[in-house]
């Protein structure tokens, strides 16, 4: 666990990128097999018929073991895609196995934008966010573009409005004693790393 102490939230981000970054290969592949062990036959995984996932960039932990699994297994599965207007937003997309993707302004894998098949946020069962750091007590912190947190800020005025089960997914290794929270950050209802889950 990473102590923040007096850390700036971006020396913070510096420096968790940079612990997820040296994991080799095979930590990665172990981690991402982990995180599938962690998930695959939770409740909530098995419940939900509307996935939102991602794919890994930066050294982030690997959720695609479960996007194959929630596949075969017939559920929707969905993927973020940015807006080309305005550029501050996300969408979430359906995908299909085997789809083909493009690099999007990040260099992240996303697929090719199609409005037919996005789906407003709040009527998924699950999204998976990729994190940069976590505490025990839901607060994470992302990469800093806002994307999750503006996707999301409608929780903050329906307070009975429980979907989608937010779960972060990240490395152990990310972990933080105590994240400052900003008033827009979006809190989740647990996270799931490699060895533990945190609710």
């Amino acid at each position: 666990m990473i102590l923040a102490g007096d850390l700036s939230r971006a020396a913070l981000r510096r420096q968790l990128r940079q612990a997820r970054r040296t994991l080799s290969p095979q930590q990665q592949k172990r981690a991402a097999r982990d995180l599938y062990r962690q998930l695959a036959q939770h409740p909530l995984f098995r419940r939900a018929r509307h996935i939102a996932l991602y794919l890994p960039n930066d050294g982030e932990i690997d959720p695609r073991p479960l996007l194959r699994e929630a596949q075969c297994r017939g559920k929707a599965t969905y993927l973020p895609v940015l807006s080309a207007w305005p550029r501050n937003r996300m969408r979430f997309q359906r995908v299909r196995m085997h789809e083909a993707m493009v690099r999007n302004r990040f260099r992240i894998e996303e697929p090719l934008t199609n409005p037919k098949r996005q789906r407003k946020v709040w009527t998924l069962d699950l999204v998976l966010l990729p994190l940069v750091g976590f505490d025990a007590h839901g607060g994470r912190l992302g990469m800093g573009g806002g994307f999750y947190d503006r996707s999301l800020a409608y929780r903050h005025l329906r307070k009975n409005w429980h979907k989608p089960t937010l779960l972060g997914v990240a490395h152990d290794c990310q972990r933080v004693d105590r994240l400052a929270l900003a008033s827009w950050d979006v809190r989740l209802g647990a996270v799931v790393t490699d060895r533990h889950w945190y609710d």
